[in-house]
């Protein structure tokens, strides 16, 4: 349907056992919530679906009840999948088969947050790209090795099938589908009244953690402390491996082993994080930040945050600092 037409798009939201009500409820604000009094039309007619038209949500927190069932996929332009918190779970086979005939029939498909663990498992992410939280990243290759999985970015459009990334990149991924059927001024209206911005920069890169093994864990344990602790000053890969005794070699085999990176990559990975910690303080000069985390000059400081956040240390300042 062209952007602007007057006729709303038909959405179902397909819910089974255990999704999660937050994607679910974003997906109804996107969707659900009637704009004919502020916009003059309605955008969308969405409709809650689920099998034999019942499910219970996540925790059994709710009940889905009164739900239309999967007969109502039938004739819906945009198919949102279900998720769940328990990507191990496989879903019903009737809501896979569901799924497939939306999708051979030219319905557009929509995998929010742990959704596309559905519609990997429905096969149609076979050779395409997508998204998921990027805690479940490595599981989601283990899984669907044959899916192009863009880990860092918050959704992936590909025509017909549309993937965010975790939690609120839903609302991302839904104001990105208004623009696209309805244009620029509906999207920027529901991205005010749901009090969110339109555009996010930076992808998921800006919120993943680095999990670290345990001290117990790692014999460089003293070696990566003494390190920490001296971050603002002339620090290379021959200090860290004299502090270890042991040569550089031996250095670098220990942290592939224990770290699964280089000593130079988690060197810069440390200082990158105290300039991100500095920025978050939200006082400090660009300069002052860069000599403090060891990044040395500014122009280094913003391509180091930038690689690892997407963001540039003014735009993460803005957005995390007193966060």
């Amino acid at each position: 349907m062209s952007q602007g037409s007057d006729q709303p798009l038909k959405v179902a939201l397909l819910v089974d056992e255990n999704s999660n009500p937050f994607e679910v409820g974003c997906a109804c604000e996107v969707f659900g919530v009637r704009r004919q009094a502020e916009l003059g039309r309605e955008l969308y007619d969405l409709r809650v679906v689920a099998p034999g038209g019942r499910a219970v949500a996540r925790d059994a927190l709710f009940t889905f009840a009164d739900a239309g069932d999967l007969a109502d996929l039938e004739d819906a332009h945009t198919v949102v999948v279900p998720n769940r918190p328990d990507v191990a779970s496989p879903q019903h086979p009737q809501v896979l088969d569901a799924i497939r005939r939306a999708h051979r029939r030219g319905a557009r498909l929509v995998g929010l947050c742990t959704g596309a663990f559905t519609l990997a498992e429905a096969g149609i992410l076979d050779d395409r790209p997508a998204t998921v939280h990027w805690q479940l990243a490595d599981e989601f290759r283990h899984r669907f090795p044959s899916v192009q999985l863009r880990p860092d970015v918050l959704f992936v459009d590909d025509g017909d099938v549309l993937t965010s990334a975790g939690s609120a990149a839903a609302l991302d991924l839904g104001l990105h589908i208004v623009r696209r059927d309805h244009g620029a001024e509906a999207a920027g209206f529901v991205s005010r009244r749901l009090v969110f911005s339109g555009f996010r920069e930076g992808g998921q890169r800006q919120f993943v953690e680095r999990p670290m093994p345990a001290p117990a864990d790692r014999p460089l344990s003293s070696t990566l402390a003494w390190a920490q602790e001296r971050l603002d000053g002339p620090l290379a890969v021959a200090d860290l491996a004299r502090h270890a005794h042991v040569s550089p070699t031996t250095l670098h085999r220990r942290f592939r082993e224990e770290l699964g990176t280089t000593p130079l990559s988690w060197l810069t990975a440390e200082r990158v994080d105290l300039a991100r910690r500095l920025l978050e303080q939200g006082t400090l000069d660009l300069a002052v930040v860069a000599h403090r985390s060891g990044l040395g000059s500014t122009a280094n400081l913003r391509v180091q945050v930038r690689r690892t956040t997407g963001l540039s240390p003014k735009q993460y300042r803005e957005r995390f600092a007193g966060a």
